[in-house]
């Protein structure tokens, strides 16, 4: 992984050295609130409901043990003990003390991180395939391509003032576990026989106007991909509305613009700036990749794997739903799952997050992930370790085996903790998937993404979810919309509203009963509720959902 160069760390020292003088104003009484609101948030702080909230960036979703651990310290020492992993692969700490802050940036610095770009109008964290560098079908690491992104994006000049936020994903997979179409540019590693390049995608989003992203090109060579890139946004910047804040984001603009307009933009601005690129970008980024080299994996007998796979009925469910398939032989990826049945989903103690720091030391070639599904991966376990993994991970309350299935949710920190939720999040996940961990009906529904948003933000991505849950205040009550049929992947789709809400008393009972329209409704245990979504329709999903409620109500 990239290790910061005596810049960077000046850098980030440099920064932080800033912000306290700047803290120190503030609890001074020398800045009001409104005048420290844009210094605190180019550092990443946050004014939730309850508390200041810092975001810490965990680019590209890839750390090590000693930043792990260092987390954790963190955790303990500044906040409340833990940490909540997000949607975007940051951590955020949700009850620190603004004095502390300083203390808490500097301790970040100790371990190469830092909370810069994780708020305002800038580019944000850059994330990628959480199963990046390990995955069996993968075309390239984007990893590489994301920390080029981030230092070139990193206070750069032309893109501190944004007309809104600037989100980027990058994957190398066919399958894509980065979501890359809901963010304003997806990038796409291919390979166009024999030569590796990038297909690129703009104006997708979720939030108050949900919409996919369109190919913007299908084919970038690699030393083009810099410049292309700070063309399309440089082109945004310039056209991007700043009279409303909510048609801001680069989705409206090709929206409004249309695609092939856009289009014709960037490739102006391309050939204006091409010549200023003279390939040190090229350079550094053949520099970068040398930081992720391949570690070097072992060869050893599976036998201890396969023995506990046979004989222990607990690890052998947990092998199954919470490893994938690795790229190297005799090696699997292991999901960690932040999703205990009743637990706030992302959360991490800051126990358990030194457990899984010392399972990366001892078994994982010094490397976890952080997904954008509120999960951690270790990416590279040799199978004869994952006996001793699973056993370290159950003694810790973190050997779940929910992975991809219903308890397995997305959920924003809602009303608990924003203050521009509308409604509560996350006790509707605790509250589904304790309910069916008690129908012990998991494994028997399979694969379901449940993605819950405490307000139109759509921070919990409900809009891509199977069953999206979105919470609104309706009259000073908390009123639950659900969408059904929305995708993620590489055939992303935005989910389409059932009909009116339920309340917080409703909404258990109304996923109750889509749940047993799909299981009657399917085609037999292979087909997955989105497949027989997309094969029948909404229609019986409603009459499940309206019909039998009031049939349920007269009885």
């Amino acid at each position: 992984m990239y290790d910061y160069t005596e810049f960077d760390a000046a850098f980030v020292a440099e920064r932080n050295r800033q912000f306290r003088a700047q803290v120190e104003r503030r609890v001074a009484g020398h800045l009001t609130e409104d005048e420290f609101k844009p210094l605190r948030l180019m550092n990443g702080l946050y004014l939730q409901l309850h508390a200041y909230m810092l975001r810490v960036a965990i680019p590209y979703g890839t750390i090590n043990s000693r930043q792990m651990d260092q987390l954790a310290y963190i955790a303990e020492k500044w906040d409340k003990g833990y940490g909540h992993f997000t949607t975007r692969q940051n951590i955020q700490y949700n009850w620190p003390k603004l004095p502390d802050v300083p203390d808490m940036l500097d301790a970040l610095a100790e371990v190469n991180m830092h909370a810069i770009q994780t708020s305002g109008n800038t580019i944000r964290n850059v994330t990628a395939d959480h199963f990046a560098g390990a995955a069996a079908d993968e075309v390239a690491d984007p990893r590489p391509v994301a920390e080029l992104l981030r230092q070139w994006s990193t206070d750069h000049p032309e893109f501190q003032f944004l007309p809104r936020k600037f989100k980027i994903a990058v994957t190398g997979s066919e399958n894509d576990r980065a979501v890359i179409k809901a963010h304003d540019i997806g990038i796409h590693i291919v390979d166009r026989d024999g030569e590796l390049g990038y297909r690129i995608v703009v104006g997708g989003g979720l939030g108050r106007t949900p919409m996919i992203g369109k190919v913007l090109n299908d084919f970038v060579p690699q030393e083009d991909l810099l410049p292309y890139v700070e063309a399309i946004v440089s082109v945004w910047n310039l056209l991007g509305r700043r009279d409303n804040k909510y048609k801001a984001r680069i989705k409206i603009t090709v929206h409004e613009h249309g695609i092939e307009d856009i289009r014709a933009r960037v490739e102006e601005r391309f050939k204006a700036i091409r010549p200023a690129f003279t390939g040190i970008d090229v350079q550094l980024f053949e520099e970068i990749k040398e930081a992720f080299a391949t570690p070097a994996f072992r060869e050893d007998s599976t036998a201890v794997y396969e023995t506990a796979y046979k004989t222990d009925p607990i690890f052998r469910a947990w092998a199954d739903t919470n490893l994938a398939e690795h790229r190297a032989p005799g090696y699997a990826i292991v999901q960690i799952s932040l999703k205990a049945h009743g637990a706030t989903p992302g959360d991490a103690s800051a126990e358990q997050m030194r457990a899984m720091a010392d399972s990366a030391r001892k078994y994982g070639h010094d490397e976890l992930r952080i997904s954008h599904e509120q999960n951690v991966i270790l990416p590279h376990v040799h199978k004869s370790d994952l006996p001793a993994i699973h056993a370290t991970l159950k003694k810790h309350g973190l050997a779940t085996a929910n992975i991809g299935l219903i308890s397995d949710i997305i959920a924003c920190p809602g009303m608990d903790y924003c203050a521009l939720a509308t409604a509560r999040s996350i006790p509707i996940a605790q509250e589904i998937a304790t309910r069916f961990d008690e129908l012990k009906l998991e494994h028997e529904i399979g694969d379901m993404k449940i993605k819950i948003s405490g307000c139109i933000n759509a921070c919990g991505h409900h809009h891509v979810g199977h069953i999206g849950i979105l919470g609104l205040d309706r009259a000073g009550v908390e009123n639950y919309q659900i969408t059904l049929g929305g995708d993620g992947t590489q055939d992303a789709a935005i989910g389409t509203r059932t009909g009116p809400g339920f309340s917080a008393d409703e909404i258990i009972p109304a996923v109750e009963r889509i749940v047993y329209a799909y299981l009657e409704l399917r085609d037999g245990p292979q087909e997955t509720f989105l497949q027989a979504y997309r094969r029948v329709g909404m229609e019986p999903f409603k009459t499940a959902l309206y019909e039998k409620a009031e049939a349920y109500a007269a009885e």
